[in-house]
């Protein structure tokens, strides 16, 4: 069944005016229902391009809390599109056949296990195409001549273990109970009882490209399934897909991740660490594939490269990320440079590319992740041609109006240089400075570009339409600043990398931008770290502060993490029993005597990178050492180290930005916590419910207006607009929930 997509023409003819009328701040509910593309693959002739878009359910509209669902589309050109699939199929993992004919894709049908599947691109039924029955299917990758299928799974089912488990015998052992993933041939078309042919594997395979003699391929290994080998000890092996044997190790000393297989099979693209303390996989190397002999492409630059795909005459394209902006650069078969393109105002964050195509994931300040293709114009090599948008989810973006985003660099207190971004408040701000939001990457071995900012860990522009400044620091220890840089916060946690969000505060307070008793601290993983920092040993700096999934003892985080060796190899450099009382000195448990920064805690009770246990520590000592100070701890079941579901990430939105109002908006750190259970029947349907609106602080005539009742009847949504049914005598159009 195929669907024609509305054209981005037709969709912005029919919003134009209305939004210039309309325009309003964005809210939590707009965050629950962004839909952003996902994957992208270019078939074999460049003549179409298949995307996946995903979406959360919108459980403010009523939705079943769920995960991301993805719906399929293919485009021929910009902003034309079909949807490919039923809305009950929930595709992954997208590509074309090698001859362009057909799509395939991962999915798991009702019960089934997941397997590979296809249509036909010119239309016609999905059909399975590929499986293993007694496991799912992780990764698959196509032959070159289209006959066969390589799919990588999970174990054989131990049969005993799962009649234990249902007979109430479920006892896990830690760390024993990992399985190595196999990897299959399955022909195409072949009898339906004939069984796929097992080929023996080296360790654990997450990852699998067929090279263009179709007899062997590269593959991505680690020892064992443990997350901290997945991080520490990757390499690629090109294999034998007869026997399985080894025939070459690329023997990179760090981080892996893309691995790319040049056209002529000689070479392989792989952007990994320089060495085995390189905080991440950020330069871009060349191996070749008879002997795994590899050279580093950019090993000193100040930069980062994110994604890498080979283009059919074998020049190779890459996305670089430079600080906060980013640019595609095309690098000759050799590896010397041909040419590259600025991304302006876009952050590109993929490319894919065949036939005459090159396509890019990308993002701006004022939309998520779109499909964009590289139109060279007239001069592909000197510089001209443009980016051209060919997707358009998230029309009601129109609507809204955003406080103004760039990338901004101060200096910090020992002269180094820090690049951040910097998202101003909707309006004027007002005299004496705005409230300000310092929000902190995680990693620390991650970077902000200055793109789409909003999420639902991110305040972003929901902050900035409630009059919040937003400020997201690249401080030292992050990515696209080049290696030695991402190496500085090494040996030192909440050292210098810390005092430059500091640094950063004084910087905004001295330009009259913010407030200083009214700036508030939020992150998540080391960006919890830092948040938790703030609350305790920086707490005369922050009035709140919103840590999530974050470290509170040093000690005892090395001790319930899976990434311990991780952590030794590319954060301190020492391990515990080198520097008990360092790592305590630096824990912020330690500093809690100093905790008079309300602090709201949120973990994933199934986070086994930053144990919960974590968040329990620094809520304990809080409550007992300094029980005047405002801390709430909020555990999501069932999420790990990151929300998942729907449900919870709108939750946890509106307690973030319920905390920095309660504490930032008056700079009161005495104010009383907001009530605890958080008021999920905002999304409508409420008889009788009496809420409080808001005025916007832009209304007409930009006058301030004071905040008034509204009364919802059966079937009323006070989302951002004001249905028929609301009896009101003002517009919930001119306000948000207070």
């Amino acid at each position: 069944m195929l669907r024609v997509t509305l054209t981005a023409a037709t969709l912005l003819a029919s919003v134009s005016f209305a939004a210039t009328a309309a325009a309003r701040p964005m809210t939590p509910e707009d965050v629950a229902k962004l839909e952003a593309v996902g994957s992208v693959a270019v078939s074999p002739d460049g003549t179409r391009i298949a995307y996946t878009s995903g979406k959360l359910p919108d459980v403010t509209a009523g939705e079943d809390n769920g995960s991301t669902r993805s719906t399929l589309s293919v485009a021929w050109d910009a902003n034309t599109a079909r949807e490919y699939l039923p809305r009950d199929v929930n595709p992954g993992s997208v590509a074309f056949s090698p001859d362009g004919r057909m799509l395939s894709f991962l999915w798991a049908k009702g019960d089934e296990k997941r397997s590979v599947w296809g249509m036909p691109v010119d239309g016609g039924a999905q059909r399975k195409l590929a499986e293993v029955k007694d496991s799912a299917v992780r990764q698959y990758a196509w032959s070159p001549d289209g006959t066969t299928l390589y799919l990588l799974t999970g174990a054989e089912e131990n049969k005993a273990r799962t009649k234990a488990k249902k007979a109430g015998f479920d006892a896990v052992v830690y760390e024993e109970e990992l399985d190595l993933t196999r990897l299959f041939a399955v022909t195409i078309g072949a009898e339906p009882d004939r069984a796929p042919r097992q080929i023996t594997v080296p360790g654990y395979i997450s990852e699998i490209s067929v090279l263009p003699d179709g007899k062997h391929a590269a593959v991505k290994s680690a020892p064992s399934p443990r997350v901290d080998d997945s991080y520490t000890s990757t390499r690629v092996n090109v294999i034998d897909l007869a026997s399985g044997a080894v025939k070459a190790v690329v023997k990179t000393p760090g981080k892996l991740g893309d691995v790319e297989v040049s056209p002529d099979g000689k070479q392989i693209a792989l952007i990994a660490g320089v060495d085995q303390h390189d905080p991440a996989d950020t330069t871009l190397h060349l191996a070749d594939v008879a002997t795994g002999a590899f050279r580093a492409l950019n090993p000193d630059a100040a930069e980062a490269a994110v994604d890498a795909e080979w283009l059919p005459d074998g020049r190779l394209a890459a996305v670089i990320h430079v600080g906060a902006r980013s640019l595609l650069r095309v690098y000759k078969p050799d590896g010397s440079l041909d040419h590259e393109h600025d991304g302006g105002a876009l952050i590109l964050t993929g490319v894919e590319a065949a036939g005459n195509r090159i396509a890019v994931r990308a993002n701006s300040p004022q939309h998520p992740t779109e499909l964009f293709v590289w139109d060279p114009g007239s001069g592909a090599g000197a510089g001209n041609g443009a980016f051209n948008r060919w997707t358009r989810h998230n029309p009601w973006l129109s609507e809204i109006t955003f406080g103004k985003q760039s990338a901004v660099t101060y200096t910090a207190r020992d002269g180094q240089q820090i690049e951040g971004v910097l998202i101003e408040p909707v309006g004027p701000a007002p005299k004496g400075g705005a409230p300000l939001i310092m929000n902190v990457h995680g990693g620390p071995e991650a970077h902000e570009s200055n793109g789409w900012q909003t999420a639902y860990s991110k305040p972003g522009q929901v902050a900035a339409g409630q009059g919040y400044a937003v400020f997201l620091p690249n401080y030292r220890g992050s990515t696209g600043y080049g290696v030695a840089f991402a190496k500085q916060h090494q040996g030192d946690y909440a050292g210098k990398e810390f005092d430059d969000i500091v640094d950063a505060k004084r910087h905004f307070v001295a330009q009259g931008l913010a407030d200083p008793k009214r700036v508030g601290i939020t992150g998540g993983s080391y960006g919890g770290f830092a948040s938790a920092w703030g609350a305790t040993y920086y707490s005369s700096e922050y009035a709140a502060s919103v840590m999530f999934v974050g470290i509170s003892n040093n000690v005892s985080k090395f001790g319930t993490t899976d990434i311990p060796n991780e952590m030794y190899l590319v954060h301190e450099r020492k391990w515990p029993w080198e520097e008990w009382d360092h790592l305590m000195e630096r824990s912020p448990i330690t500093h809690v005597d100093k905790a008079e920064t309300p602090i709201l805690i949120m973990h994933g009770a199934e986070d086994t990178r930053v144990s919960p246990t974590q968040s329990y520590e620094l809520y304990r000592h809080i409550k007992t050492r300094k029980p005047e100070t405002p801390v709430r701890l909020v555990l999501y079941p069932g999420e790990g180290h990151g929300s998942q579901k729907a449900a919870a990430r709108y939750d946890y939105n509106l307690r973030m930005m319920e905390w920095f109002d309660t504490y930032l908006k008056t700079g009161n750190r005495k104010a009383a916590a907001p009530g605890s259970a958080r008021r999920h029947d905002r999304r409508g349907g409420q008889e009788g419910l009496q809420v409080t609106v808001r005025p916007f602080p832009f209304g007409e005539g930009g006058a301030a207006k004071p905040p008034f009742a509204l009364s919802l009847s059966k079937g009323c949504s006070f989302l951002t607009r004001c249905r028929k049914n609301c009896a009101s005598t003002g517009s919930a159009r001119a306000g948000v929930l207070a």
